[in-house]
């Protein structure tokens, strides 16, 4: 009860950017590629559509474990108390 949260200033930090430029980069292939598989599926191509969306999930999973990865290599857990 008597723990304190980070704040917003402390866990966005210009460091995590530098020691992690992948999962930005993951995040817009994401993005991308959802975009792509709806204008797809909007176009009537739902074969290539369905196939996009498998791929999103694909590269939104390795952003995901980028993430998680490095977090572990820098031993990051802003809610352990110091």
């Amino acid at each position: 009860m008597g723990a304190v949260e980070p704040t917003l200033e402390e866990l966005l930090e210009e460091k995590k950017r530098v020691r992690n430029p992948l999962v930005p980069v993951g995040a817009l292939l994401t993005a991308g590629v959802l975009t792509a598989g709806l204008i797809s599926f909007r176009q009537g191509n739902s074969r290539l559509g369905q196939m996009l969306m498998r791929a999103r999930v694909v590269v939104q999973g390795a952003t995901v474990a980028l993430m998680v990865g490095t977090a572990y290599y820098y031993g990051d857990n802003p809610w352990k108390s110091s």
